[in-house]
């Protein structure tokens, strides 16, 4: 799972599986899910992202897996 923000545009996107998107169902305005060709969700896609979540802080608690910082 990776999770990039993209300040030029203020999106967020949720990378959730390593498998092509093949649709997108907007679930909430400027807030798109893709899906991949058998109905699983592979991404989430956060549009004006700071206007629907606190862009401050991230907490991870409790993972199954080591946290790799990337910082570019």
């Amino acid at each position: 799972m990776k999770i990039e923000y993209f300040p030029e545009t203020d999106s967020l996107y949720i990378d959730l599986a390593d498998r092509p998107g093949t649709d997108t169902r907007e679930i909430e305005d400027g807030i798109i899910l893709d899906i991949d060709e058998h109905g699983r969700a592979v991404g989430l896609d956060i549009a004006q992202a700071s206007k629907h979540l606190s862009l401050q802080t991230l907490k991870l608690r409790r993972l199954p897996f080591m946290i790799e910082q990337v910082v570019s």
